[in-house]
C-alpha cells in the first residue's frame, strides 16, 4: 500500500529536525526521481542533498514554518542547488531575507533568500503529488505556520487532501513539550491557542513530526504534555482516541 513517506535529519548545532516528504506510490520522471518536498532545512545542506540523492528523490519545493536561524540555514543552498522555490511565512519574509542580522554569536554565517512564495495560512497547495494545508499556528515567533501534508487523492475533485494528514509542526508542539515563547514575537498565550486549533482540527492519532526532538501524536500530547495542562481541561477528550506509538523515521 502506498503512503506518506516521512524522513527526518537532524541538522546542525541546535539539533533541529529537517523533513524529506514524498508519496512513496508516485512515479519517478525521466531522472528516475519521484517528487518530494523538504521542509525546514535548517544546517548542512550537503548532507541533505545527499540524503535526497540516496532516497530516490527529487526536492521540488522547500517549506519553511518560520525564520528561525536553526530552520533556515540551509534554505539558500538547497534552493540554488535543486531549483525549487522557497515557500515562507509572509511577515518572517524581512528574517530570511537577511538571515545573519536575526543569528545569535557563535552561529552561521548563513546565506539569505528571497523567498519565492509567502503563506499566511489558509493557503492549500499542490506540491510534488502532495496536497497541502498551511495553518497559521504563531506564538513561539509571528508568522509561525504548520504544514499539514497528505498524498493528494486522484479520485477526489478539488484536491482536496484525505481526513488525516500529517503535521509538520516546527517548533509549535514537541514530545512533553512546546516551543519556547521567550524569544522576540513570542507569547504564550497565542501559542497555547495554536496548538487549542490543531488538537480540535485533527483526530487524535494524526502523527506531528516536530522541528527539534522525536515524532509524536496529538492524542499523546493532548493526554501527558505537562505544558498542556490547562488546555486539556478546555479541549474534550471524547473526540481523543488511542493512537499508536509513532515510528520515527
Amino acid at each position: 500500500m502506498s503512503a506518506l513517506d516521512v524522513r527526518s535529519f537532524t541538522v546542525g548545532p541546535v539539533q533541529e529536525n529537517c523533513y524529506i516528504v514524498s508519496d512513496s506510490s508516485a512515479v519517478a520522471g525521466a531522472d528516475g526521481l519521484r517528487p518530494a518536498v523538504i521542509v525546514d532545512p535548517g544546517d548542512e545542506p550537503q548532507r541533505l542533498l545527499q540524503a535526497a540523492r540516496s532516497l530516490g528523490v527529487r526536492i521540488e519545493a522547500i517549506l519553511v514554518t518560520h525564520c528561525h536561524f536553526d530552520h533556515i540555514g540551509a534554505v539558500a543552498p538547497i534552493a540554488q542547488a535543486t531549483g525549487a522555490p522557497v515557500y515562507c511565512p509572509e511577515i518572517e519574509r524581512p528574517v530570511l531575507a537577511d538571515v545573519m542580522s536575526w543569528v545569535p554569536p557563535g552561529f552561521g554565517p548563513f546565506d539569505s533568500y528571497e523567498a519565492d512564495h509567502t503563506v499566511t495560512g489558509g493557503d492549500r497547495l499542490t506540491l510534488a503529488g502532495l496536497e497541502i494545508d498551511v495553518l497559521l499556528t504563531p506564538g513561539h515567533s509571528p508568522g509561525h505556520v504548520t504544514y499539514a501534508i497528505a498524498r493528494a487523492d486522484p479520485a477526489q475533485q478539488g484536491g482536496r487532501a484525505p481526513a488525516e494528514p500529517a503535521l509538520l509542526s516546527g517548533d509549535v508542539l514537541f514530545a512533553g513539550s512546546v516551543g519556547r515563547v521567550d524569544l522576540p514575537g513570542g507569547d504564550w498565550a497565542t501559542l497555547e491557542r495554536s496548538i487549542g486549533s490543531l488538537l480540535r482540527a485533527f483526530p487524535a492519532q494524526t502523527v506531528v513530526y516536530p522541528g527539534h526532538m522525536g515524532v509524536t501524536t496529538l492524542g499523546r500530547e493532548r493526554d501527558t504534555n505537562p505544558f498542556l495542562q490547562e488546555l486539556r481541561e478546555r479541549v474534550p477528550r471524547e473526540t481523543v482516541t488511542p493512537d499508536a506509538t509513532a515510528a520515527g523515521s
